[in-house]
């Protein structure tokens, strides 16, 4: 069964654009180092009627401003040995770069409406 780690995180809705740029080099680099999948998803319908049932919205969840938006992003891995290989070498290379990405990741999206975690898949459909 595969691996997932799983990120909820608050971007302004200004920045969403260098988010993006920021993302999409994020994501070659976790590909490059051995992540089977990478996706980034924006929050497009965070207020849904789910069939009557009553759920925590993401906007009120994660504490949103108007000018802030939501975004759910998840890696894929093989099994979560290949996860903690495959992060080690990222964060390896990702601490070359921390000191000058560190103001940006602030300016971007506020690190207190951050969540992470990793997930062991229980559950694995596909078409």
């Amino acid at each position: 069964m595969k691996y997932v780690d799983g990120f909820v995180l608050v971007v302004k809705k200004g920045k969403l654009k260098e988010y993006t740029k920021m993302a999409k080099e994020a994501g070659e680099v976790w590909k490059k180092y051995g992540a089977l999948e990478y996706f980034e998803c924006i929050g497009d319908d965070l207020n849904p009627k789910m069939g009557g049932m009553k759920a925590l919205m993401f906007p009120k969840m994660t504490k949103a401003k108007k000018d802030e938006t939501i975004l759910f992003s998840f890696i894929i891995y093989k099994s979560k040995q290949h996860r903690n290989q495959v992060n080690a070498k990222v964060m390896k290379e990702m601490r070359k770069h921390a000191e000058e990405c560190k103001d940006s990741f602030k300016n971007i999206m506020d690190m207190n409406k951050f969540a992470y975690g990793g997930f062991k898949t229980i559950v694995e459909e596909r078409k």
